[in-house]
């Protein structure tokens, strides 16, 4: 029987052994290894008192009838179909995210700053700026006004850099063919129309989720890697790997693990080797095995990590229009006067996640960061004092009905686009020529995929694990130049039953 090693026990990780064991004919064994002591990755579920936590919000939906399939694969009900409601938090007023042309982000906007929208706008449809940089990508579609004050603010927020020193490549993945261009032409035909008739279908507005969050669905899939005889060793990372060369041919034979608890340290000899690590790392393993371009290229990757606060609170101030709890999902904060990113109401993704969702909203706070800055490295205590302060300052809650809150800090969340990622092209072509090394999911290949997609790059890794003739290229394709998930036609659009 053939080892497998596989990196990381999130999504792509998970999905990786769970499909080699369902297709490998028992002729191999996965066995994966995970820093952490917990399985999921940032796709896990944080309990705290009763209290479920989503790390990002994990929405469930695709258009690829692969993935749908693999999710449907565990409990004969797993999922709940929840309506997607997201908007945007600015100015103290709600507007659709993404950004629409209603009566109602008119009358929000205010008749002088919707006009100078609108003509901005007609400018970037007629002069199309050279896209260097996502700021140039962002005024392409959506014009310079609506861009800085619904992209700017927020962009940098999440990156720590501004726009105009981020690539395209970000924007090109994520938006896609998200534009204005649909909407001002819906809204210029239809003027008369009610504020809340839908003019288009492009977008989901639904998704499926886990009844205790995704970590759920990743805990169903674990079990059954082990049943089917895989291995997972949590708290334990692979600190180094040795290769060979045959026939001008680059393969891993060995690698190096430590076990974070003990210290112990041990070695293992896969036939192949699935990475969802983050390239960082991955190239740091390999040591100077891996040419001294590479290794400074990939040294520098940026990254941005991610705190969430979990605040639990009596009510909100702000209410829907019938008075109960608004109905969001989540929040994007736009609100320029403090370093809140995003806001989740858990209760809205699944009313079990909270211990008592009559009496109580469970909030996640989103902050992006890194681990050097005072965020990160603030007591819990003092940074929960910090985030319901920043709630209550823009007019969420009042600070009177905070209850409790903890906090989650995850590394190396986000893979980012800026500094030496212009020169990932040669990091990549270099792993390229390891035959028997697959990287996979969102840091595995540093670029920032969807759930889905990290998924979609593990099937891409064991369909070459599985034949050798399998172009290996295709496994670094996923997600280059398909249509972004969020951006499905009705007709595309394949509803899990």
């Amino acid at each position: 029987m053939e080892t497998v090693l596989i990196i990381g026990a999130g999504p792509a990780g998970l999905t990786a052994a769970w499909r080699l064991l369902r297709d490998g004919k028992n002729r191999y064994k996965p066995i994966i290894v995970e820093t952490s002591d917990f399985i999921g990755g940032i796709a896990c579920t944080v309990e705290y008192k009763g209290n479920y936590m989503d790390m990002g919000g994990h929405r469930f939906f695709t258009k690829n009838e692969e993935v749908q399939n693999a999710w449907l694969d565990f409990q004969p009900n797993p999922f709940r179909k929840r309506t997607r409601i997201s908007r945007i938090y600015f100015q103290r007023k709600f507007f659709d995210y993404p950004i629409t042309l209603t009566l109602k982000t008119i009358v929000s906007l205010g008749f002088s700053q919707t006009m100078s929208a609108g003509l901005s706008y007609l400018k970037a449809l007629l002069i199309k700026r050279p896209e260097h940089s996502l700021e140039d990508f962002y005024i392409n579609r959506f014009g310079k006004v609506l861009y800085q004050l619904f992209f700017e603010r927020y962009t940098e927020k999440l990156w720590g850099t501004h726009p105009r020193d981020l690539s395209p490549d970000w924007g090109a993945q994520r938006v896609k063919g998200l534009s204005l261009r649909r909407a001002i032409i819906a809204f210029l035909a239809t003027p008369f129309k009610r504020d809340d008739a839908r003019t288009e279908t492009s977008l989901i507005d639904w998704f499926y989720y886990p009844r205790l969050g995704p970590g759920q669905y990743w805990e169903q899939m674990a079990q059954s890697i082990v049943e089917k005889g895989g291995e997972i060793r949590l708290s334990s990372e692979v600190i180094g790997l040795g290769t060979t060369e045959c026939d001008g041919r680059i393969f891993i034979k060995s690698a190096i693990i430590r076990e974070v608890k003990t210290g112990d340290i041990y070695r293992i000899e896969p036939d192949a080797v699935i990475s969802s690590m983050p390239i960082k790392d991955l190239i740091a393993a390999l040591g100077k095995v891996a040419p001294e371009r590479v290794r400074e290229i990939a040294e520098a990757l940026p990254y941005r990590d991610f705190m969430t606060v979990g605040l639990l609170v009596n009510k909100l101030v702000l209410s829907a229009d019938d008075g109960g709890l608004i109905p969001d999902s989540w929040i994007y904060v736009q609100e320029p006067e403090v370093k809140l990113g995003r806001i989740q109401i858990f209760n809205n993704w699944s009313q079990d996640m909270v211990a008592s969702p009559d009496d109580t909203v469970w909030l996640g706070l989103e902050y992006f960061c890194a681990e050097s800055d005072e965020m990160w490295n603030a007591r819990d205590e003092d940074f929960i004092a910090f985030a319901a302060s920043e709630l209550a300052q823009i007019g969420v809650i009042t600070r009177e009905d905070v209850l409790d809150g903890t906090v989650v800090r995850v590394k190396k969340a986000y893979p980012s686009y800026f500094g030496s990622y212009e020169h990932f092209g040669e990091v990549k072509d270099y792993l390229k020529t390891i035959d028997n090394l697959y990287c996979v999911g969102r840091n595995g290949q540093h670029r920032y995929n969807n759930m889905d997609h990290s998924m979609l790059t593990s099937f891409e890794a064991v369909r070459a694990i599985l034949d050798p003739a399998y172009d290996k290229d295709r496994l670094w394709e996923v997600n280059t130049e398909q249509t972004y998930s969020e951006e499905l036609s009705d007709k595309e659009i394949q509803v899990l039953k």
